[in-house]
Formats: C-alpha cells, structure tokens, sequence
C-alpha cells in the first residue's frame, strides 16, 4: 500500500510539474505584452 501511495504522489507531483511548465512557458510569453514584471519579481522572490 505504501508503495502505490508514493507513486500516486509520485504521478501527482510530475503531473503539477507538467502543467505548471506549460503555465510559465505560456505565462512568459504573455509576458512582454503585458508588462508585469514587478509581480514577477515579487513572487520569485518568495
């Protein structure tokens, strides 16, 4: 049971990897258009 519940996790973790990779790529190319790049700044430096 242990083993599938850390390779549930496992999955989870690669899969919010994934899409959240997906979301920054699209994100910095929204990026120069918008112009936001304090909030960038603010939240990398969290």
């Amino acid at each position: 049971m242990t083993k599938s519940n850390s390779y549930s996790t496992v999955n989870m973790v690669i899969c919010l990897i994934y899409s959240m990779s997906k979301w920054i790529s699209t994100y910095f190319e929204l990026l120069p258009s918008i112009g936001i790049s304090p909030i960038v700044a603010s939240l990398l430096e969290r």
